[in-house]
């Protein structure tokens, strides 16, 4: 029986090597040891009964990173050093259809002008996944359902994802069930969000003033050797009783409506997603637009084998200041770091266009380079932190430009378990943004990941 394609199934990020859910991973290969370099490999696949159908397999994770940033919040202040330590461990158990999966992370944080610690960068000790699975084949179908905490990664990276820039990672808890054949699939779920404390793994607890559901489908247009092209229509809900918007804190309940269209051509590769917002903000409608369009395509396999991209980024933005209808766009889970290294914007009242670079010098090094120019999708509505809140004041200023931006990405895979990643940003504020008395700001990270 043919199956869904794995990489598009929406139970994680498929694309090379290790995987960010770890349990998205099928290490069912290593049952031969022929194909076992080491005694880490040995680990991947522990048979629990003779046959071999009863295994375990076990990962990890160590990751040290070290951000700097000058003038943080693109305010004049001395600069702020973060040294981050992520420890995971987590073991998956496989009974015939029954699924037991379990992950213990540790987040350590030290450095210079950090503020206070919060739990995604510090973190004593979380549960941070755990959850029971039943699934497999019936008839033609795959069916599966899961209960408990869990990463959640089935949609554009712009709306959802697991932050992994984070020590911690954002994890959903909740329900999720699906059905898949061959060339069609559909994915339900009901979660609450997590919050994280610092301390043990009792205060990283389910947000009960949050709840995300929804549905997400999948038809496979295209799967060929040089063609994989996927098409996702998605409604979700998200309600959130503690929504911010101008100077007013209020229940929300946002419904996302919209597709996604993603996958590779040949040379060229395209991740399409429109997404149409309404809803209710403490009585008033929500009308919102958000976009992410971004490309890239291959020039040459050969060489420096050089891709050249372009990504267009849109939120709609208006009403947080007034009385009418709200129409700033937002994510639901996804983080600010698509639009700034350093957290300057969010994607609400926002524009950008950022043609990028990249090149191979060698088949495990990636140089990337990108230029990012910023606008406001409306003027008369402020300008956006990453963290949502608004530049006080910049939605009494006029001006649509609000700052530019370059930045350089050096990606290494120094081995298949250790890789090498070092990012560098020159954020610079221009029109309202400037005008409130922001500055320009320099982000430079570096971390190495070693991985089982």
């Amino acid at each position: 029986m043919r199956s869904y394609p794995r990489q598009a199934d929406g139970h994680g990020i498929k694309l090379s090597g290790y995987n960010t859910s770890r349990w998205a991973e099928d290490w069912r290969g290593m049952r031969d040891p022929k194909k076992r370099d080491d005694i880490l490999d040995r680990l991947k696949y522990l048979p629990i009964d003779a046959d071999g159908d009863a295994y375990v397999t076990l990962s990890g994770e160590m990751r040290l990173r070290t951000t700097l940033v000058s003038n943080p919040g693109l305010v004049d202040s001395p600069y702020r050093r973060e040294d981050l330590l992520r420890l995971v461990g987590g073991a998956d158990v496989h009974v015939g259809p029954f699924r037991a999966y379990g992950e213990l992370a540790h987040g350590g944080l030290a450095g210079v002008n950090y503020g206070t610690p919060a739990g995604k960068s510090r973190n004593t000790l979380i549960v941070q996944q755990a959850f029971g699975e039943l699934g497999g084949p019936v008839g033609r179908a795959t069916l599966g359902i899961r209960y408990g905490r869990q990463c959640f990664t089935d949609g554009s990276p712009q709306i959802l994802a697991i932050r992994d820039d984070n020590s911690i990672l954002f994890v959903e808890q909740g329900v999720r069930a699906w059905a898949q054949l061959s060339r069609f699939r559909v994915d339900m779920f009901d979660f609450h969000h997590v919050t994280l404390g610092t301390g043990g793994t009792g205060d990283d607890v389910a947000d009960k003033s949050t709840r995300f559901s929804g549905v997400t489908g999948g038809i496979v247009l295209a799967d060929s050797k040089t063609r994989k092209l996927f098409l996702d229509p998605y409604a979700w809900r998200e309600r959130n009783s503690k929504a911010r918007w101008g100077s007013t804190t209020a229940r929300e309940v946002r419904r996302h409506w919209g597709a996604r269209l993603w996958g590779s051509l040949n040379d060229l590769t395209i991740d399409w997603t429109l997404d149409r917002q309404t809803g209710d903000f403490a009585g008033r409608d929500i009308d919102a637009w958000s976009a992410y369009i971004a490309q890239t395509y291959q020039l040459s396999r050969k060489g420096l084998a050089p891709k050249i991209g372009v990504h267009v980024d849109y939120g709609s933005g208006g009403g947080a200041y007034d009385k009418g209808a709200l129409h700033n766009g937002r994510f639901v889970t996804g983080g600010a770091i698509a639009y700034s290294y350093q957290g300057a914007l969010s994607p609400s009242n926002l524009v950008q266009i950022s043609p990028n670079v990249t090149i191979s010098p060698a088949k495990t090094l990636d140089l990337t380079t990108e230029y990012q120019r910023s606008y406001r999708a409306t003027e008369s509505d402020a300008v956006y932190k990453g963290n949502g809140t608004a530049y006080t004041g910049t939605q009494k200023i006029a001006g649509s430009h609000i700052g530019d931006a370059i930045r350089f990405q050096a990606s290494w895979k120094i081995a298949p378990r250790v890789s090498l990643i070092t990012r560098y940003e020159y954020f610079q504020p221009a029109g309202p943004l400037a005008k409130v008395k922001t500055t320009g700001s320099h982000y430079l990270s570096s971390w190495i990941s070693l991985r089982f």
